[in-house]
């Protein structure tokens, strides 16, 4: 019997603008002066919420929070190249991606504080609910996708979700189904390198995230994912592709976080100083800002205004978000289902009374 070839496992890796603000302009995606100033306009303006999200958690003014500092590129450059009506399947470090597609920031603080009606998505905008449980937002978007193509929509569905996830049955089979029925979905893996406290290394024996793309016979991608630039471009070829009928695509954002995994967590316990202070260096705000300043798009005074209308924007919607008044506790008999069963009215009486 002949001996079969395979390939190697090696997939594709762009940068387009280095951790000096130094850009290849052959890679670079169509953008205008406006469009890469509203970009920088909304990094700022999540890594302030994320900011104040976290001290709010520490004063107790909200619950437990987590934090995306250090992965602003993957989230606002994947929106970037979305339309609307494109469905995205957030995780629960994607604050940052749910603001930048237009939902409110009182309702994503809402969220936080275990009101869930900060989940509903806005008019319009196709913003599923952030998924808690590691990987189970894939196989939803990998749906999403399948009905899309069956209605010839030309909708597009992005997942996102980390490292930790591509070790879960529900990314393969998500990526398996996707595959076989050539649905329009991207998979988006923000590789921050850490499981919550496991190493990339210990959950998986992988090169690289892409290379799993292979097993599944749809294209893979690794790309730097603290480059905003090679973001925007790579979800927008992605989303393109699946658009045309061409099929899915998985990206994997080779960051980092520059936090803790949560307001539980203390990550100084398993992360050492210097590998913080060695990812700082590549932070994607600082580099977006030198090749700003490299093209005369910023100067010291619209870097303090872009950061002080920042502040007044996330301190406004904070001040809102504190007037509005809990949710009704019946509510969580009221929508489990679309009319509520004999038993959950009789469970709601007998704890609430009539």
């Amino acid at each position: 019997m002949p001996k079969r070839v395979l390939k190697e496992f090696k997939v594709e890796y762009l940068q387009i603008l280095d951790e000096n603000g130094n850009c290849d302009e052959a890679l670079m995606p169509k953008l205008s002066n406006d469009e890469i100033r509203k970009i920088y306009e909304m990094l700022v303006l999540i890594r302030v919420f994320d900011q104040k999200a976290f001290n709010m958690q520490r004063q107790g003014r909200l619950g437990t929070y987590i934090q995306f500092k250090g992965q602003e590129a993957c989230q606002v450059g994947s929106a970037f190249a979305l339309d609307d009506d494109d469905f995205i399947f957030p995780m629960y470090r994607n604050s940052g991606l749910l603001i930048a597609r237009k939902q409110p920031i009182v309702q994503v603080l809402q969220y936080w504080n275990g009101d869930e009606r900060g989940s509903v998505s806005p008019k319009n905008v196709n913003n599923f609910p952030i998924s808690i449980p590691v990987g189970t937002q894939t196989v939803h978007a990998a749906g999403a996708a399948f009905a899309a193509k069956l209605r010839n929509t030309k909708q597009v569905s992005v997942v996102y979700f980390g490292d930790g996830a591509t070790s879960k049955g529900d990314f393969h089979e998500a990526m398996n189904f996707a595959g076989v029925f050539n649905a329009p979905a991207v998979f988006i893996c923000e590789n921050n390198q850490y499981a919550i406290s496991v190493p990339r290394s210990k959950q998986t024996h992988s090169d690289t995230i892409a290379q799993k793309a292979i097993a599944y016979g749809i294209e893979g991608i690794q790309i730097d994912g603290m480059d905003i630039f090679a973001v925007i471009k790579a979800v927008k070829d992605a989303v393109d592709k699946g658009r045309s009928g061409k099929g899915p695509t998985l990206i994997e954002c080779y960051t980092y976080r520059l936090a803790d995994h949560s307001t539980s967590d203390d990550a100084s316990r398993y992360r050492p100083k210097e590998e913080i202070e060695l990812w700082a260096k590549k932070d994607p705000i600082d580099r977006l800002e030198k090749f700003m300043q490299n093209k005369k798009l910023l100067d010291d005074a619209y870097k303090q205004k872009v950061l002080v209308q920042s502040q007044e924007i996330i301190e406004k919607a904070v001040t809102e978000f504190e007037k509005i008044q809990p949710p009704d506790p019946k509510d969580i008999f009221k929508y489990v289902f679309a009319e509520m069963t004999q038993q959950q009215k009789e469970e709601m009486e007998e704890l609430f009374g009539k």
